[in-house]
């Protein structure tokens, strides 16, 4: 695996394959990495014939009083991780490199509506930055596919939206939640969770599918089921963010007659804010 630095470079090396035919995927992270990363880079290398990894941690994306500045950097591993899964380029650059004109004057790109739910209630502005970040990163790369995890659902729809409206020449592709075997959705931030608290995130999960059944159990008391499953939450030891009951394609809350349904929550547990999403099919 070769790591690069520079936008130049990655050009140099990225032109040289293009002209020799190679289809290119692109998994953009924040670095320490975990399986669900791995997950995204075995799926690049299942569609195409070289795959690039990028790792920023990106401080448009992080509001004033987040972990930005404690975000776990951990180069080493994270290379020799993506080194045995076969990734060809790992792109790393630094503040300068993506923003050489500072960030207050940087260009921004944002996805109207869809970003100001959710996860853009709770994160004013975050949205913007994901988006800002991967416009770019698709600019430096050129990617013919992209590959992002569905674990934040929202943000693959707002990356969706950005591509197609901005008529990106970039395939979009989700790749399905990697879990623990207890049903945690893997994430970079568990390692924020103490040994007490691993034990009680996996409730988040069961809470969801316990919600999903009742859903195809016949409910559609939608704001009860959303407010029963936050009491149970907090009963077990988080504080709220959002547990949401939405339409599939444009995240507005579900109606009664809606058949193709998400069921998207993030709450916090200690220093961590979980995320979790299905997909509910009626």
């Amino acid at each position: 695996m070769q790591t690069i630095f520079s936008i130049t470079e990655l050009r140099k090396a990225l032109g040289a394959e293009r002209r020799a035919g190679k289809r290119i995927g692109f998994v953009p992270t924040m670095g320490n990495l975990h399986d669900g990363h791995i997950q995204l880079i075995h799926q690049s290398n299942a569609t195409a014939d070289i795959t690039v990894a990028s790792i920023f941690v990106n401080p448009l994306q992080f509001g004033e009083n987040e972990d930005l500045d404690a975000y776990p950097r951990t180069l080493q591993s994270d290379s020799e991780k993506l080194a045995a899964a076969d990734c060809d380029y790992l792109f790393a650059p630094n503040i300068d490199e993506m923003y050489p004109n500072g960030q207050v004057i940087q260009t921004q790109v944002e996805v109207p509506v869809i970003s100001d739910l959710h996860c853009g209630t709770s994160r004013p502005g975050h949205f913007r930055g994901v988006a800002t970040v991967v416009c770019k990163l698709f600019g430096m790369v050129q990617p013919d596919v992209a590959i992002f995890g569905e674990k934040d659902f929202q943000q693959l729809m707002v990356i969706r939206r950005m591509t197609e409206d901005l008529f990106l020449p970039v395939e979009v592709q989700g790749s399905p939640i990697a879990r623990a075997d207890n049903g945690l959705a893997l994430s970079s931030r568990n390692g924020y969770l103490t040994p007490e608290e691993l034990a009680i995130a996996p409730t988040l999960n069961r809470t969801i599918r316990n919600t999903i059944s009742q859903i195809k159990a016949g409910r559609t008391d939608y704001s009860a089921l959303q407010e029963e499953a936050q009491a149970v939450l907090e009963e077990a030891g988080f504080s709220r963010d959002y547990y949401n009951i939405c339409n599939r394609y444009d995240l507005q809350a579900a109606k009664a007659d809606d058949s193709e349904l998400v069921l998207v929550a993030a709450a916090y547990l200690g220093k961590a804010r979980l995320i979790d999403n299905m997909v509910i099919d009626l």
